[in-house]
């Protein structure tokens, strides 16, 4: 869990990841790849999510491909034998985590009040999805949560963009951010990953620029 929490610091951004059909996840892969950002969180909120993501694990084996909007046990199982190499839940279900956990699978749960967070610290976590960031108060909120659980820290995702950025990786309990605005559904639908590549570097620059 730990190296993988590195991994995703390292990153700052994460590109969340809707596709509707595979054969698309090449070409995106290759795009974030280009644009130096060799991570998604590719959501399982369609069919074509997991044969996505065995694709992209194995086109780009040094790619960090997560499995998103992970809902069920199943899922994590389905997402994990494609190659996953970390789960990403939209709230905080026990049965998820204790089960991630206990099969040594790097979950972050989705946290936005207290309650939640003592249960991702009861359990050991260290850093967890805060999600819709925005609708929940952004920064001023993570920053809150923060105060009385020390030892949790946060990626973001919900409402995160390039005006906005600044203000979470300015945070120092913020590991790093979803965003999808480099890697929108219309962008991919419409074949435009020279485009994709583009803002995602744009994306790094910026993410760089900001936490040097």
């Amino acid at each position: 869990m730990n190296t993988m929490i590195e991994k995703l610091a390292e990153m700052l951004v994460v590109p969340v990841v809707v596709l509707d059909d595979e054969k698309d996840a090449e070409m995106l892969a290759d795009a974030l790849v280009k644009g130096g950002l060799p991570c998604a969180e590719v959501t399982f909120r369609t069919a074509a999510a997991e044969e996505s993501i065995r694709i992209m694990s194995t086109k780009y084996p040094d790619m960090l491909v997560g499995a998103g909007t992970v809902l069920t046990i199943e899922q994590v199982d389905k997402a994990v034998a494609a190659g996953a190499k970390f789960i990403v839940s939209p709230g905080f279900d026990p049965e998820i985590v204790d089960y991630c956990i206990e099969k040594e699978i790097p979950v972050l749960p989705g946290v936005v009040t207290p309650s939640e967070a003592i249960q991702a610290v009861k359990r050991g976590l260290e850093v967890v999805k805060f999600f819709p960031a925005e609708q929940y108060g952004g920064v001023a909120t993570i920053k809150a949560l923060a105060a009385p659980f020390t030892m949790l820290k946060f990626m973001p995702t919900g409402g995160v963009n390039v005006k906005n950025l600044k203000d979470y990786l300015g945070c120092s309990k913020i590991v790093c951010c979803g965003g999808s605005w480099m890697v929108k559904g219309d962008m991919i639908k419409a074949g435009e990953f020279d485009k994709i590549a583009e803002m995602t570097k744009e994306a790094v620059e910026l993410a760089h620029s900001i936490r040097k």
